[in-house]
C-alpha cells in the first residue's frame, strides 16, 4: 500500500533538493539582469507549465533513449539507461517542476529592497554572501513556497513520469501511476484510498504555505 507513496516522496525530495541548486542562481540572474534576453529565458522556463506532460514526457524521452547521442553516451561510457528507471523520472521531473522552483525565488528577490543589496556590495560582500546572508534570509515565504509546491507539484505528477518512466513496482510506480493503473481494472476501492491521500497531502501542503505567510504578513505588519 505505502511503496508507491515511499516512492514518490523520494522522487520529489531529490527533486527539490536538485531544482533549489539550478534555481537558485537562475532566479536570482533573473531578478537582477537586465539583459534583453530575460523575457526569452523566462519563456523557456515557464514551458513546463503550459506543455502537456505527454509532449513535455515525450521529448524528454526521445531525448535520453539509448537511440540519441545523451542516452547512447551514457549506455556506452556508463552502461547506465536513462530511460525506464529511477533515474529517469528525476530527470524528468526536474524539467517539469523547474518553473515552480524558480517563479516564487525569483518573485522573492525582485521584492527585495535594492538598497539592501547595494549595502551587502558595498559593505564587501560577494554575490554568493549576499544571496545566502542577505537576501535568502528576507525572503523566507517565496522560499518555503518554492519548496512546498515544487514538492507537492513532484508528488501530483502523472503524464511525465508514466511517459519516461512506465509502471516497475518498486522503481517508477509512484502514487499518481498506481491510481491510474487502479481505475483501469476497475479496483475503485483502492483508487478511492489512493486519492484521498493524495487529497489530504495536497491540502496540507497548500495549508502551510497559506498560513505561514499569514503568520509572516502580520508578524511584520504587511
Amino acid at each position: 500500500m505505502l511503496e508507491p507513496f515511499i516512492l514518490s516522496f523520494k522522487l520529489a525530495s531529490i527533486t527539490v533538493a536538485i531544482l533549489f541548486l539550478i534555481a537558485l542562481p537562475l532566479a536570482w540572474y533573473l531578478s537582477q539582469t537586465r539583459s534583453k534576453l530575460k523575457p526569452f529565458i523566462e519563456a523557456i522556463t515557464a514551458l513546463p507549465i503550459v506543455l502537456p506532460p505527454s509532449v513535455l514526457g515525450f521529448y524528454i524521452l526521445v531525448a535520453l533513449s539509448q537511440n540519441s547521442p545523451i542516452g547512447a553516451f551514457f549506455k556506452d561510457t556508463f552502461d547506465i539507461s536513462l530511460v525506464f528507471n529511477f533515474t529517469s523520472l528525476v530527470i524528468a521531473s526536474c524539467f517539469y517542476s523547474l518553473p515552480f522552483m524558480v517563479q516564487p525565488l525569483q518573485s522573492g528577490f525582485e521584492s527585495l529592497n535594492k538598497n539592501m543589496i547595494n549595502a551587502s556590495y558595498l559593505a564587501g560582500k560577494g554575490k554568493v554572501e549576499t544571496v545566502f546572508r542577505v537576501a535568502l534570509p528576507n525572503i523566507k515565504p517565496a522560499l518555503l513556497t518554492a519548496i512546498i509546491i515544487t514538492f507537492a507539484h513532484t508528488v501530483g505528477e502523472f503524464g511525465v513520469v508514466l511517459m519516461v518512466g512506465g509502471s516497475i513496482p518498486g522503481e517508477t510506480k509512484v502514487a499518481s501511476v498506481a491510481i491510474y493503473e487502479m481505475v483501469e481494472t476497475m479496483d475503485y476501492a483502492s483508487a478511492h484510498i489512493y486519492s484521498a491521500i493524495m487529497i489530504l497531502i495536497s491540502f496540507a501542503v497548500l495549508l502551510s504555505v497559506y498560513t505561514f505567510n499569514a503568520k509572516h504578513k502580520k508578524k511584520f505588519g504587511l
